[in-house]
């Protein structure tokens, strides 16, 4: 049964790195959680590692700048690994072919396709319609307040041309401060429930953890499954991530799911216990708010 704890600190000596989720969990897409700041920079001061693992389509440079703009601090993480880093170079290796129909916003697009160095040698990405295009590059849809389902017609012409779209942001929806926004995951859902073939590279899916492991590894650090603890509130993404890694995980109930798990300052046991039995999954610890 999943064990509800007080603090991070409860359990984070049993740990040597944390996979840590940004939204929902360290800050609301707004502003920075000063509790969440708080534990990660405690839990570094005693010599754990921080890895910020994020399905932000954005690369992890555009990250970081968005995490000083919210407030959180620069010395309560060590590294950063974006979904947005593993789909771009999914990208750039061709998954979907250099003439691409891109949905997203117009800032992720600029991020997302400017042009990648490789061996000295620039490799481009070229936008065209969609009646021109190779494959799909999906950041998340045009509108992240619109029904997805507005995009149905072009996906449906797009499935009859057999293209594949890179979803460079699994997650379904996100909370922006009170208002829920769609994302990238929401299209990609629909384009395969539509029998088209979609691409991931974001949680739950592995090509973000070897990443994740990467950063750790470039930080001189080497750590086994058993001492990482991954930390968020995404029970179909963050959480399944880690079960599918053979992770710790520690849900975070005060996110997406608050409203299921009845969550104020710490979850109802009985909500809780009946949303992971609904859900078929297994946290090894939850908490209200990452604190």
């Amino acid at each position: 049964m999943t064990q509800i704890i007080s603090s991070l600190a409860d359990i984070s000596d049993r740990y040597d790195a944390l996979f840590v989720d940004l939204w929902g969990c360290v800050h609301n897409g707004v502003k920075a959680f000063p509790d969440a700041c708080d534990a990660l920079i405690a839990y570094r001061q005693r010599g754990g590692t921080v890895i910020l693992v994020t399905n932000s389509p954005r690369p992890r440079g555009s990250v970081e700048k968005q995490l000083d703009g919210f407030g959180v601090p620069t010395d309560a993480w060590d590294a950063i690994a974006t979904s947005g880093d593993s789909a771009r170079a999914a990208a750039f290796d061709g998954a979907v072919g250099h003439k691409v129909y891109f949905i997203g916003l117009e800032e992720e697009k600029d991020s997302f396709l400017k042009p990648l160095t490789i061996q000295d040698k620039p490799i481009h990405i070229e936008t065209v319609p969609l009646d021109q295009a190779e494959g799909i590059v999906c950041t998340g849809p045009f509108d992240p307040l619109a029904d997805p389902e507005d995009l149905r017609p072009g996906l449906l012409y797009a499935k009859t041309k057999g293209l594949k779209l890179l979803c460079a942001n699994p997650d379904i929806v996100v909370d922006r401060g009170e208002r829920r926004e769609w994302c990238a995951g929401a299209v990609a859902q629909l384009y395969t429930e539509m029998g088209g073939e979609s691409l991931y590279f974001g949680k739950p899916h592995p090509p973000i953890y070897d990443l994740a492991r990467r950063r750790l590894q470039a930080l001189g650090k080497s750590v086994g499954p058993e001492g990482i603890l991954a930390i968020g509130d995404g029970i179909a993404t963050d959480i399944q991530g880690a079960m599918g890694e053979d992770i710790d995980s520690l849900f975070i109930t005060g996110g997406l799911a608050a409203s299921e798990t009845k969550t104020k300052d710490q979850p109802d046991q009985e909500a809780l216990n009946a949303y992971l039995d609904k859900e078929k999954s297994n946290p090894t610890y939850a908490i209200g708010f990452l604190r």
